[in-house]
């Protein structure tokens, strides 16, 4: 079969799917330094941190043990009762075992959630700025995202007027994502007791509530939706996983936990899909909830409350850019409406922040990841999950690069508007 008979026989669902900004702004980065260039790669979401030893120790014993065979495939029953556990344990949330499913990570619970519960044109309201995940995967499982912009002025959330504009009669769920990515925006207790009475009008909405970020806070903990709202846990999928707060990403474990007949379409959807998760993954999660790492995610959290103040503080003092401190993850979300327009040395103007982007990497070798990716512009996303020698240096960088652009040329007023 040649190429040249596609796309025209992918699917319309293979057609609305997209490769991953993020993973295609860290591969160009990889290239670039794969050619010898030095670039300062701030774009992924994930925590330069090793695995704890301890962690990792437990994936060596299990593989001695023999645990290398298939596993159930709503993930293996030790595991499952590890995960209710720790939603008692830090939220006084009463889970059963029963009703966790663990998965090739969060983002394969998210697929499989709009996959088991969405039909053409059924919608899924989206806040943006947004993970890209969100819309992509409702497109690809044919929904509708339907995307509602918030604003610096109220935090990047979704507020409960935008919500209640946004439900329909076709509306399936609603996605907060809390603490979140990219803005590193949490939503406080009273904000999401706003949101809970406006849902309470339409109980037939679900909500997905991603909390992959919940460990990774700057100041004081996130409130938890269920903790706010418990009379939503029968209509809630909590989305949660390993890969931030233990420095797991490649292990690839993450759960979701929700109402049983949910659960059980997401675990009938899984065994066609993937079948179990990896055996040694799930057992090097177990010994991280079993407390195998104490003390990392503090020392971790710690080290990204500093790493947030060195970005806050350099990229404050560049005329041009707008930083919005983060209250949780390790992502800074950056606004440069102030540089719209600005001309480059080469004479190229800045028309979005793509080109700001485009710029930076251009100019002085700084990968970060545009605000149009995640739905929002002109801002750009900056991971700081990464040692504080990188950025102080990307600091350095990005202040030169914006230091070497000329303002943009004023535009002459007609005779009418200076009369």
């Amino acid at each position: 079969m040649t190429a040249s008979l596609f796309p025209a026989l992918l699917s319309q669902r293979a057609r609305a799917a997209e490769v991953s900004p993020i993973a295609a702004a860290s591969a160009q980065a990889a290239r670039l330094r794969a050619e010898g260039r030095s670039i300062v790669t701030l774009t992924a979401g994930e925590p330069d941190f090793d695995t704890p030893a301890a962690i990792k120790q437990a994936a060596v014993a299990a593989l001695h043990d023999g645990q290398t065979k298939y596993t159930p495939t709503a993930g293996t029953w030790a595991l499952r009762e590890a995960i209710a556990r720790g939603y008692e344990a830090r939220h006084d949330l009463r889970v059963d075992a029963r009703d966790v499913l663990v998965s090739n990570g969060g983002k394969q619970v998210i697929y499989l959630a709009f996959n088991a519960t969405l039909d053409a044109g059924d919608e899924v309201i989206v806040p943006a700025p947004y993970w890209p995940t969100f819309p992509d995967s409702v497109r690809v499982n044919g929904g509708t995202p339907v995307i509602v912009p918030t604003r610096a002025e109220d935090g990047f959330k979704i507020t409960p007027s935008a919500l209640r504009q946004a439900l329909t009669p076709r509306t399936r769920w609603l996605v907060l994502n809390s603490p979140a990515n990219p803005t590193g925006a949490v939503y406080r207790a009273a904000e999401l007791a706003a949101l809970a009475a406006v849902l309470r009008q339409h109980p037939d909405v679900l909500v997905l509530w991603d909390e992959l970020y919940e460990e990774v806070w700057i100041g004081e903990p996130p409130a938890h939706w269920l903790a706010v709202a418990p009379d939503f846990q029968g209509r809630t999928l909590l989305v949660n996983g390993v890969s931030k707060a233990y420095a797991m990403t490649g292990w690839r474990i993450g759960w979701g936990t929700g109402p049983a007949g949910l659960i059980a379409a997401l675990e009938a959807v899984q065994s066609q899909v993937s079948s179990g998760p990896s055996a040694i993954g799930q057992a090097a999660a177990l010994a991280a909830l079993e407390g195998a790492a104490d003390g990392f995610v503090e020392e971790a959290r710690a080290a990204y409350a500093r790493r947030a103040r060195l970005i806050g503080q350099g990229l404050s003092a560049v005329p041009g850019l707008q930083v919005h401190a983060p209250a949780g993850s390790f992502f800074a979300w950056i606004g440069v409406q102030g540089l719209i327009g600005a001309i480059r040395p080469d004479g190229r103007a800045i028309d979005d922040d793509g080109g700001f982007v485009d710029w930076l990497l251009d100019a002085e070798g700084v990968a970060v990841v545009r605000g149009a990716a995640y739905g929002l512009s002109p801002y750009f996303r900056l991971s700081f999950a990464t040692s504080d020698a990188q950025l102080e240096l990307a600091v350095e960088r990005i202040a030169r690069a914006v230091k070497a652009l000329r303002a943009a040329p004023a535009v002459p007023r007609t005779a009418k508007e200076t009369a």
